[in-house]
C-alpha cells in the first residue's frame, strides 16, 4: 500500500502513530491485562497521584464549577480577554517582572506560543535553535511551517550548561540567516529536569548581547511550561529581570501554560508574553501574534482565561491555590529525589536533574533499551539520545525501583 493516498507528504516525516501515545497505549493495555501494580507506566506527561489518577487542584475545580454560561460560552477576543492578559503576566512573572514593554497574547497552551514565535520571528527554511536534549514536538511544530530544528550541546562533560556550544551555534546560524529563533526550555526542562542557574542566565545574556551586535533580529523564547513545579515559585523566577538587559534587536518571549500550573490540561490555554525594549516592538509583537492566531486556531477557549482571572482577582483564593499546588510539588520533588538517589546507588548515569516532571537517562540505543524494559512491563519513552522517565506519573516507590531495571536493560544492549 502506498505511504500516502490523497494527502501530500510535503517533505514531512509523518508516522502512523504518535510515538509517545503509542507506547502509552501499550502501557494501558498491559495494565488492563496484568493490573496496575504489575506495570510501570512512566510515559505520561501529566501529574498523577500515587493511585494513578490525574491530579486536579480542588481549589481550581471549585472556581470552574461556579462559572456561569457567559463565562465559557462566549467567544474570547483573539488575543484573550483583558483580565486574563493582565493576570497571566502576574502568573508568569510573580514578583520578578522584567523591565520593558510587556504584551501578552492568549494561546492554546505553550504549543501555541511556540508555533506563533517560529512563524513570526523566523523565515521559511530557517533553522530554529534549541538544545540537543529537547521536547520532540519542537521539530514537528517547526516542520509544519517550513522550518527545521538545529541544536547545541546542552551539557559539558562536567554536566554544566554548555555556553561554548550555545555561542558557537548562535554565531553559525546568524551568519547564515537574517534572523534567529532560540528556544530555551527552563526551569525544570523537558525532558531532563535541568534548570538554568542564575549564572547560566548571566552567560546566556552575555552571549546574546555579543551575537546581537550583528544587528539581525533574534527572538529568545523561554518555554516555562513547568516553572511552578520546579520549586519555590519566586526563587525560580529570579532570572526573569535579566531579560531586560538584552538589546533592542533581541525580543524575549515567555511561553506560559495553564496546563501544569493550574491542572487545566484539557482547557488548552496559555500565553505568549513579550519583553521588548520599545513600545513599537511590543505593539508589533501583539499585532503579528494575533494575526497568526487568527490564521490558525482563531481564538483560545474562554473558560480557562476566566478561571485564571478570577483566581488572580481574589487574594485568598490565589493563596489557597498556591498552597494546594505546593503539596503536589513536594510530592513530585520527593519522587525526583527517590529516582536520583536510586540511580546513584546502582551506578546509573542520568542527565543532570534539578526538578520537574521528567528525568532522562543517556544510552546508545534507546529503542532497544525501551523494548527490553517493555518485556518487564516497564514503559518509558525512547528519545534521540536516551530514555525519558516521567516521575510525574509514577509513585515514589516505583521511582526507587526503576533505576536498576533501566541499568540492566541498557547493559543488555552492550
Amino acid at each position: 500500500m502506498a505511504e500516502f493516498i490523497l494527502a501530500r507528504k510535503n517533505g514531512r516525516k509523518i508516522p502512523h502513530e504518535d510515538r509517545i501515545f503509542g507506547i502509552s497505549n501499550r502501557a494501558k493495555a498491559a495494565i488492563a491485562e496484568k493490573g496496575r501494580d504489575n506495570v510501570i507506566n512512566g510515559t505520561i506527561g501529566a501529574l498523577l497521584d500515587d493511585e494513578g489518577e490525574l491530579v486536579v487542584l480542588k481549589s481550581v475545580d471549585e472556581v470552574f464549577r461556579k462559572l456561569g454560561p457567559n463565562d465559557y460560552a462566549e467567544y474570547a477576543p483573539i488575543g484573550g480577554i483583558v483580565p486574563f492578559r493582565e493576570a497571566v503576566q502576574k502568573a508568569a512573572f510573580g514578583e520578578h517582572a522584567p523591565e520593558g514593554y510587556i504584551e501578552a497574547v492568549a494561546t492554546p497552551g505553550g504549543t501555541g506560543s511556540l508555533r506563533n514565535v517560529i512563524s513570526n520571528y523566523s523565515e521559511p527554511c530557517d533553522a530554529v535553535l534549541t538544545s540537543d536534549w529537547h521536547w520532540a514536538p519542537y521539530g514537528t511544530i517547526a516542520g509544519e511551517i517550513g522550518r527545521k530544528i538545529d541544536v547545541f550541546e546542552m551539557f559539558t562533560e562536567e554536566g554544566k550548561f554548555n555556553g561554548t556550544s550555545f555561542r558557537a551555534k548562535c554565531s553559525e546560524l546568524l551568519a547564515e540567516q537574517n534572523s534567529l529563533v532560540i528556544i530555551l526550555n527552563t526551569p525544570a526542562h523537558n525532558p531532563t529536569g535541568y534548570s538554568l542557574t542564575e549564572e547560566d542566565w548571566d552567560e546566556v545574556v552575555w552571549i546574546l548581547k555579543g551575537e546581537a551586535e550583528c544587528g539581525k533580529a533574534i527572538a529568545l523564547l523561554v518555554d516555562a511550561a513547568y516553572i511552578d513545579f520546579a520549586g519555590d515559585e519566586e526563587k525560580y523566577r529570579r532570572f526573569l529581570p535579566k531579560l531586560s538587559q538584552l538589546p533592542e534587536n533581541v525580543i524575549s518571549i515567555v511561553a506560559y501554560s495553564l496546563s501544569k500550573t493550574f491542572t487545566l490540561y484539557g482547557a488548552r490555554c496559555g500565553a505568549m508574553i513579550c519583553v521588548a525594549k520599545t513600545p513599537e516592538i511590543a505593539e508589533e509583537f501583539k499585532r503579528v501574534s494575533e494575526f497568526s492566531s487568527r490564521g490558525s486556531w482563531s481564538n483560545t477557549a474562554r473558560i480557562a482565561q476566566v478561571i485564571l482571572s478570577k483566581i488572580y482577582g481574589d487574594t485568598a483564593l490565589l493563596a489557597k491555590v498556591n498552597e494546594e499546588r505546593k503539596l503536589y510539588r513536594d510530592m513530585l520533588a520527593a519522587r525526583g529525589r527517590a529516582f536520583s538517589e536510586a540511580a546513584a546507588e546502582c551506578g546509573l548515569k542520568i542527565v543532570p536533574y534539578d526538578a520537574g516532571f521528567f528525568v532522562s537517562v543517556p544510552c546508545d540505543d534507546p529503542d532497544a533499551a525501551s523494548r527490553a524494559l517493555e518485556e518487564q512491563s516497564v514503559f518509558l519513552v525512547p528519545l534521540a539520545k536516551g530514555i525519558r522517565v516521567s516521575v510525574a506519573s509514577i509513585p515514589e516507590e516505583a521511582c526507587r525501583k526503576l533505576p536498576p531495571l533501566i541499568k540492566q536493560a541498557i547493559e543488555k544492549q552492550d
